[in-house]
C-alpha cells in the first residue's frame, strides 16, 4: 500500500485536489447552461466518480508490502471494520447530498458565490472538527487565522454576488419589455452548441457579447434551470445545506480511518484511506442514484420530466460528465491521501476550490463581464483573500505520528 509520508507530498496532493475539485463544478455548470437536464448530467457523473475510486483502491492501495496494521485493500474487506466502514459511509451520504444541491445552487446563486458559501462554511465548521480529532496536530495558531481568513471572504463574496446581480438588473432594464420577459427570437439560438457556444459570446447571428443584456437573455432559454424571477433566497438556502453537509463529511472520513472514538476491537487495524475512500464513494454512488433517479419522474425547480430511457438515450454532454466525476473522485482521494498524512485539518484547504471555479466561471462563462468597476475591486479582493486562507491553512500543516 502507498503511504504519503512527507509534507512536501501530502502539500502536492492537496495542490492537485485543489485544480480538480475546483475544475468539475465548472464542467457540470457548462452542461447545464447548454441546457442538459441535471438529473443525467449527476447520474453520469456519478458513475464515474465511484470508478475513480475503484482504480485508486486497486493501484494505491494494492501497490507494496501489507503489514498488520497498514493491510493492503483487499485483505481489509474481510476483516471486522464495520464502525469504521459506517463512518466512511455517512462521509459518502453527506458529500453525495452536498454535491447534488449544489448543481441546482450554481444555476440559482452562479458558481463563484455557491463555492465561496459552501467551501467557507466547510471550512469554519469542519477544520474546527477535524482541528480536535486531529489531536491538534496543526498549528492552531496559524490555522485558525486561515478560518478567519475564509469568514472574510465570505462576507466579499456576498458583495460581490450583491454588486454584480445589481449590475445585472441595470443591463435588463435597457432592454425593451418584449426582451425582458424573454422573448428573443428563436434564430438568434442555435440548434446545436459547437466552439462557438453561449459561454463564448458568440452564438447568435447578431454576434450578441457576452456580459450584454441580451446575452443574459439568450442563456437564460438555452440553459434547463431557469432562473429569472426566482427568490435568490432559494438558492442562498440550498447553499447553507449544502456547506453544512461539506462541512461533515471530512470529520466522518476523519473518524473512519483513525478511530478516535475507540470503536474497533482490539486487534482490528484501522481503516487505510484507500478502503474507506471505496466504501465512502460506494454510499455516495448509491444516495446519487436513488435521488436521481427519483428526479427523473418527480424532477424539482420546474424542471421537465424524464425517464431512465430517456437518461440512457442522452448522449449530449456525457463525456464531460464522466470526466467531471472522475476529477471529483480523484480530488476527494488526494484530498484524503493528504490529510491522513498532514492532518485533515490542513488537508481542508482545498476548500479554498472557488479559487479555481471562479477562475473557469470567468473565463468559460464570462461572469463579471461587463460589471462595474466597484464590482471588479471586491472581485479581487475576495480572490486575494482566499489565496491568503490556502496558503495559512497549508502552512498550518502537522504531521501525524
Amino acid at each position: 500500500m502507498y503511504v504519503v509520508e512527507s509534507k512536501g507530498g501530502a502539500i502536492a496532493c492537496m495542490l492537485l485536489a485543489l485544480f480538480f475539485l475546483g475544475t468539475w463544478p465548472a464542467i457540470l455548470t457548462l452542461l447545464e447552461r447548454r441546457g442538459k437536464l441535471p438529473q443525467h448530467t449527476y447520474l453520469d457523473y456519478s458513475i464515474t466518480n465511484l470508478l475513480a475510486a475503484i482504480i485508486i483502491a486497486f493501484t494505491f492501495g494494492e501497490i507494496g508490502n501489507s503489514t498488520p496494521k497498514m493491510p493492503n485493500f483487499l485483505i481489509q474487506l474481510s476483516q471486522e471494520n464495520w464502525p469504521s466502514v459506517l463512518f466512511a459511509m455517512i462521509g459518502g451520504v453527506v458529500l453525495s447530498l452536498g454535491n447534488l444541491s449544489t448543481q441546482y445552487a450554481w444555476a440559482l446563486v452562479g458558481l463563484s458565490v455557491t463555492e465561496v458559501i459552501t467551501s467557507s462554511l466547510a471550512v469554519v465548521i469542519g477544520t474546527t472538527m477535524n482541528y480536535f480529532l486531529d489531536d491538534r496536530i496543526n498549528r492552531a495558531e496559524i490555522l485558525f487565522p486561515g478560518v478567519g481568513c475564509f469568514l472574510i471572504a465570505v462576507c466579499l463574496a456576498s458583495a460581490v454576488h450583491s454588486s454584480n446581480a445589481a449590475d445585472n438588473e441595470a443591463k435588463l432594464k435597457s432592454l425593451p419589455s418584449d426582451q425582458k420577459e424573454g422573448e428573443l427570437q428563436m434564430s438568434t439560438l442555435p440548434d446545436k452548441v459547437g466552439s462557438e457556444d453561449l459561454e463564448d459570446g458568440r452564438v447568435s447571428s447578431k454576434k450578441t457579447r457576452v456580459g450584454t443584456a441580451e446575452f443574459l437573455v439568450q442563456l437564460e432559454r438555452r440553459r434547463s434551470i431557469k432562473v429569472f424571477g426566482r427568490n435568490t433566497l432559494i438558492g442562498l438556502a440550498i447553499c447553507f445545506f449544502a456547506g453544512v453537509c461539506f462541512s461533515l463529511f471530512s470529520p466522518a472520513f476523519n473518524l473512519a480511518t483513525n478511530d478516535q472514538w475507540h470503536t474497533l476491537k482490539d486487534g482490528v487495524p484501522h481503516l487505510v484511506v484507500y478502503t474507506a475512500f471505496f466504501y465512502f464513494s460506494v454510499s455516495c454512488f448509491v444516495i446519487a442514484i436513488i435521488l436521481n433517479t427519483t428526479f427523473l419522474y418527480y424532477p424539482v425547480l420546474d424542471l421537465p420530466k424524464s425517464s431512465f430511457k430517456a437518461y440512457v438515450n442522452d448522449w449530449n454532454g456525457r463525456g464531460w460528465a464522466f470526466l467531471a466525476g472522475l476529477l471529483c473522485g480523484f480530488g476527494n482521494g488526494l484530498q484524503f491521501m493528504g490529510g491522513q498524512a498532514a492532518g485533515y485539518a490542513a488537508a481542508d484547504a482545498v476548500q479554498a476550490l472557488p479559487l479555481v471555479s471562479t477562475f473557469w466561471g470567468i473565463i468559460l462563462f464570462g461572469e463579471y463581464r461587463k460589471s462595474s468597476r466597484r464590482t471588479y475591486i471586491l472581485l479581487l479582493s475576495m480572490l486575494f483573500m482566499f489565496i491568503v486562507a490556502v496558503a495559512v491553512l497549508m502552512a498550518s500543516s502537522g504531521h501525524r505520528k
